[in-house]
């Protein structure tokens, strides 16, 4: 290959990576200055000083703020990271499986399966899991819908994408209904699963922060792996076939993965929609469609998104992160809408 072949290739990868500087440098002080908001303000330089102390980079004799930092702020701001990175990662999966700009998780009914594993876990399970037992069900609810909707949306050993698409719309409203239903029966339970599906992060903990660190960041590496396989699939399924991507396997493959970060992701949460829908897409128009960059772009532009919508929750005596990002979302996805009705397609 000749330089003049290669210097594309070269000015891509550069321009990724300083994409990826730029965003962990605005997580970084975006960490930083939400720390500091709430009902009681914390100077930033404090904060600073005190992560220094941590790491043996200073040392500190009184810090007046510690306890509101490390056990009530930062507990809260890395649950949001994570959670962040899990959804725009499922969506930034599905968006490239389905070819579709208004795919995400809750779209095909994962978060809502999700939902009602984590409503039964509430209402009538035992805690035999202890406090892995609303991540597990969960799990199971979510892994449940997509494996109902695949063999529903399944025509002769294939998946076509627009009934796999309105299969999961069925199956999430019809789920909706089974969520309102247990809500009407769930008694002194229902202040729980109302809250749940609300969407916060008021109970987040350092012990709720390492179990969902895990599979979160697990599931993206896994996925990750599939980016090349999506980039081919944009291309069409029959040119994929061609490179030599078994595109059924890949499509079953990332269909669960996206449930279990989904899953992962709202166990402790509860639902928090939008931010699957919103951020790849926006990160797509950032960074172009090239899934190997999307996705850790994706993740990290989540992340902080979640951050700072938590950061204004605090600001808004504690209104559930859920309903703040359907207030952004649902015009982006009426926005979607009109664009499509115009003729957009996925780049």
């Amino acid at each position: 290959m000749s330089r003049g072949d290669s210097a594309p290739g070269l000015r891509k990868i550069l321009h990724w990576k300083l994409v990826l500087i730029y965003l962990l440098i605005l997580l970084a002080l975006s960490i930083i200055l939400t720390t500091a908001i709430g009902p009681v303000y914390v100077p930033p330089g404090e904060i600073i000083m005190l992560l220094g102390s941590k790491f043996g980079l200073c040392v500190l004799t009184s810090v007046p703020h510690e306890v509101i930092i490390f056990q009530i702020r930062l507990p809260r701001i890395f649950l949001g990271l994570l959670v962040g990175i899990a959804l725009a990662t499922a969506g930034t999966a599905l968006q490239g499986l389905f070819k579709n700009p208004m795919a995400d998780p809750y779209i095909i009914g994962i978060a809502s399966g999700a939902s009602v594993g984590a409503a039964l876990s509430i209402m009538v399970i035992p805690q035999v899991f202890s406090i892995y037992t609303t991540p597990v069900m969960a799990f199971f609810g979510a892994l449940c819908t997509i494996l109902v909707v695949y063999n529903i949306a399944k025509v002769r050993g294939r998946i076509p994408v627009d009934t796999l698409l309105l299969t999961g719309i069925a199956v999430s409203l019809f789920l909706g209904a089974v969520l309102s239903f247990m809500m009407s029966i769930a008694g002194e339970a229902l202040h729980n699963i109302f809250f749940w599906t609300m969407g916060g992060f008021w109970l987040a903990n350092w012990t709720k922060v390492e179990i969902t660190a895990l599979p979160v960041l697990a599931s993206f590496g896994v996925i990750y792996l599939f980016a090349k396989d999506l980039n081919a699939m944009l291309l069409g399924e029959e040119s994929a076939q061609t490179l030599g991507i078994n595109v059924e396997t890949a499509k079953r493959i990332l269909l669960v993965l996206s449930a279990f970060i989904t899953a992962a992701a709202v166990a402790f949460t509860g639902t928090i929609g939008f931010v699957g829908l919103i951020i790849p897409h926006i990160t797509r128009i950032l960074v172009g469609p090239d899934h190997r960059i999307l996705f850790p772009a994706s993740a990290l532009l989540g992340g902080i998104f979640l951050i700072w919508t938590d950061a204004l929750a605090r600001l808004l005596a504690e209104m559930p992160v859920g309903v703040i990002t359907a207030f952004f979302g649902a015009p982006f996805f009426i926005y979607l809408l009109k664009k499509r009705k115009s003729g957009y397609a996925l780049a």
